[in-house]
């Protein structure tokens, strides 16, 4: 029979597991890296102005959702840089995947 779990106080929060704790032991190193390598991009996307490109301000929205506390970020973050439309288009705007959707410029009137 399963033992009955431990009401947490709701002052003190239960300890994490051991589990819990080597999903932390594991992936923070890594983790850290890619952050870090992410704010360096950013950086120098600045210095060259050049983050005004649709895809860095795609990334600086992505990242917004990195600490909204909601769930499912990974899905959401993926979402956001993924093109929404289910439409094909009429002319291929060619075969590169530039990793970020960017809405097709209106079509200009000709004189």
């Amino acid at each position: 029979m399963p033992k009955p779990r431990a009401k947490s106080s709701p002052t003190r929060p239960a300890a994490p597991t051991a589990a819990a704790r080597a999903v932390v032991d594991h992936g923070f190193i890594p983790v850290r890296a890619k952050l870090i390598e992410v704010a360096a991009f950013l950086d120098r996307t600045e210095r060259h102005a050049i983050a005004g490109d649709f895809r860095v301000a795609a990334l600086r929205e992505a990242a917004e959702l990195l600490v909204d506390g909601r769930p499912e970020r990974a899905r959401r973050i993926l979402e956001k840089l993924s093109d929404p439309t289910t439409d094909p288009e009429i002319v291929s705007s060619g075969k590169a995947a530039l990793g970020a959707w960017q809405p097709a410029a209106p079509a200009v009137a000709k004189k």
